[in-house]
């Protein structure tokens, strides 16, 4: 049976306010701000749409097409044992994917403008994971902070980085300048939970709730540190194969009420990585190859999960077993990959274990809603209304329960359609963050709050992109025949696939998108560049630790201690030459880096594209000009503003391009439920209803740039393969 592969995150978020990579909520680390082919066969709406003949097949061949020197490179380096050379090696598999156009990356997160309550970098300060998404130590004010107090708290935020002592200066330094702490944050969402099962789903609207209601073994904190939670220390065997884990005793389990349930113990450990590779929500693959035994388990070669490599040696004695030496291992573990899972309130809600696991089950409660799940975190949800209102109490009996800032975390549902609903919240006190969108830009200028309060926000490692799907199948939604339907011909459709499927096509597409105007749509044209992103990976997401050589078509060429990854990527596409500039080393004042600048629009290498693309098509029987135009549908909202604003600047984009050679047809999905279904709820490529597709991204999970390569794998082990229309 095939993995079933679920949706990546979504850049839905519009208020400004704390989190990092991956999502489609609200928050922002206090650092920032945001809470924003062949014919298919298909059933009925009730069936939805049925796998075509031949699919994994085609799947196949369009990926070896489109992505084989990406998969060649990214072999050779997951097989290096270096980690400076692997480093190097992963760039040179992303030069690949880059130039392969199957995406073109559109931005990332936050580097907009804001306001707050919220004192800068008091949330975990990680690029990966989900621990970013903890606030229960986010420091809060009742006034809105000053833009001069909010450089001041950066600033020494850098001086004191890594000392432990941040959090406490910033409260002092807050109440020195006259400010009130307050002990509630309140800020907008745009997405419900789909389920409480954080070990069930990869979706980010999911994690970003459920993140409240449970620790980990080990947690971030502000600064950047890795920090013992649950278990209060670890060992690691001389081989680099076994981590001990040593949980803190006396932890309880509680219920949505705050009643004792069960002690947590390292069997909570073992029961989480059974389920979650039984319930292939998504994120069990990331387990492959690093736990002993998961992939095996997962995949149903083995039924013995006894051989994986998880035991509770005791109550308090968590062992994991390797498969071979991770150096990123550690880096997983503020993920819901390692959750812990109650063993006994999951069975007491109906929940099974390997072979009778059945999510399914008429007794089957476990994750249903927030009461349905056992809580060993800072937070209780105490209500939670659909589009409505979540709201998370602090957790009288959480381990570290002195030690929160907010005994309340309130999420306020906000649609998008007001674009300037969220600063006049945040005025007025009922959010406690807000992200400046150009309509409520113009506002604060003219009442005054600009200079005085306004900041730019630090953009994170979450990269959103937008996908070419080369295998179209869907052209209506899978979920209801009726919604978001194609007007495109038969024939129309053949040319399409044709056409997206030459790599010449897609770089002419790409290069003609004009992504700096397309973001001016949700930040103003002061800040249009400050969020774009031009690779997959952040350029400067790692560095090299050592002088590595490796081969460059043909050249051993050496690059030296502290090289980021984004320079040997951009060596490589330059070696190729091909005209994208993934890596800038004047930007960030010098630093160097892969945001902030359009390294892909260029109208002529557009049409210098295309004129390869129509010579070549040509060949194969199908002409590209005005009288015979290629259409691509491109899904959107209309009740948003903001992305129909946006969808509007992508259509003028190509078709200016081309002279009528691209005819770009926007798809009014009505609204952003519709336009999920197109594309970010589907759970395979075949039910994806769209030709150009900028509703998604990723958010890393770990440390290492395989966390973002990885999700281009073939064969239903890609995450984000299956936007592109395969697998």
């Amino acid at each position: 049976m095939k993995k079933k592969i679920v949706s990546v995150v979504l850049a839905m978020c519009t208020c400004f306010s704390l989190v990092a990579c991956g999502g489609s909520n609200s928050g922002a680390d206090t650092q920032d701000v945001d809470s924003t082919q062949p014919q298919e066969t298909q059933g009925s709406a009730e069936e939805g749409l049925v796998m075509p003949d031949g699919y994994d097949e085609t799947s196949s061949t369009i990926y070896n097409e489109a992505l084989g020197e990406f998969y060649s490179a990214y072999q050779t380096a997951l097989a290096a044992t270096n980690v400076s050379e692997r480093y190097a090696l992963e760039a040179i598999a992303e030069a690949k994917l880059m130039e392969s156009a199957v995406t073109v990356p559109t931005e990332t997160q936050y580097g907009d403008y804001g306001m707050r309550r919220t004192a800068p970098r008091t949330a975990p300060f990680v690029a990966w994971g989900t621990d970013y998404e903890r606030y229960h130590n986010v420091v809060v004010t009742k006034e809105i902070i000053t833009a001069e107090d909010q450089t001041e708290m950066k600033q020494k935020w850098a001086e004191l980085k890594g000392t432990g002592t941040y959090e406490q200066w910033a409260k002092d330094f807050l109440t020195g300048k006259g400010y009130t702490l307050k002990d509630s944050y309140t800020y907008a969402y745009t997405a419900d939970p789909v389920t409480w099962d954080d070990l069930a789903t990869s979706l980010s609207a999911d994690h970003e709730a459920i993140i409240f209601t449970y620790d980990g073994l080990m947690e971030y904190d502000c600064e950047g540190t890795l920090q013992p939670a649950l278990a209060e220390s670890y060992e690691v065997s001389d081989d680099g194969l076994t981590y001990t884990f040593h949980i803190r005793p006396g932890i309880k389990w509680v219920d949505s009420q705050g009643r004792e349930v069960a002690d947590v113990q390292a069997d909570d450990f073992v029961a989480g990585l059974q389920h979650l590779l039984d319930a292939k929500g998504g994120l069990e693959s990331l387990t492959y190859g690093v736990i002993a035994g998961a992939q095996e388990y997962g995949t149903g070669a083995t039924s013995d999960f006894s051989e994986v490599g998880v035991k509770a040696v005791d109550e308090t004695t968590l062992v994991y077993t390797l498969v071979e030496p991770c150096t990123y291992f550690t880096t997983m573990l503020g993920y819901a990959t390692f959750a812990p899972l109650s063993r006994t309130y999951y069975e007491s809600q109906g929940g099974k274990f390997g072979v009778e696991f059945d999510s399914s089950a008429a007794d089957y409660n476990y994750g249903k809603d927030s009461n349905s799940i056992a809580y060993c975190g800072p937070y209780l949800v105490t209500s939670a209304t659909e589009k409505n209102s979540i709201v998370f109490k602090a957790n009288e009996a959480y381990w570290n329960a002195d030690n929160i800032n907010n005994k309340t975390i309130t999420w306020l549902f906000t649609d998008n359609t007001d674009p300037t609903k969220l600063y006049n919240d945040f005025l007025d006190g009922t959010i406690d963050s807000c992200r400046l969108t150009s309509e409520s830009l113009e506002l604060a200028k003219a009442d005054g709050n600009f200079d005085k309060y306004v900041i730019v926000s630090d953009t994170n490692a979450t990269s959103y992109t937008s996908f070419y799907n080369l295998n179209r199948n869907a052209f209506y939604n899978f979920n209801d025949s009726t919604t978001c339907v194609s007007t495109q011909t038969d024939e129309d459709k053949a040319r399409t696939n044709a056409a997206l499927n030459n790599v010449h096509f897609r770089r002419a597409l790409s290069f003609a998108f004009d992504r700096g105007s397309y973001h001016a749509q949700q930040v103003g044209e002061e800040l249009k560049y400050n969020a774009i992103r031009n690779c997959y990976t952040p350029g400067n997401f790692v560095s090299l630790a050592e002088d590595v050589t490796v081969d460059i078509n043909g050249t051993a060429t050496t690059f030296k201690a502290g090289t980021y990854y984004g320079e040997i990527m951009q060596a490589q596409i330059d070696a190729d030459g091909v005209k994208i500039t993934v890596w800038d080393p004047s930007a960030d004042d010098g630093l160097g880096s892969s945001d902030g600048f359009d390294g892909w629009y260029n109208v002529d290498n557009a049409k210098e594209e295309m004129a390869t693309a129509i010579s070549e098509l040509a060949e194969a029987g199908v002409t590209i000009d005005a009288e015979n135009p290629i259409y691509l549908d491109l899904p959107y909202p209309s009740e948003a503003t903001v992305y129909a604003n946006k969808a509007n600047v992508y259509k003028q984009s190509l078709e200016s391009a081309f002279d009528g050679a691209v005819v770009v047809n926007l798809v009014d999905c009505i609204d952003t439920t519709t336009w999920l279904y197109t594309g970010y709820y589907t759970s395979y490529g075949y039910e994806n209803n769209y030709d150009l597709y900028d509703l998604s991204g990723w958010g890393p999970d770990y440390g290492d740039p395989k966390t973002y390569l990885d999700t281009f794998l073939p064969d239903y082990d890609g995450f984000v393969t299956k936007s592109l229309g395969i697998y």
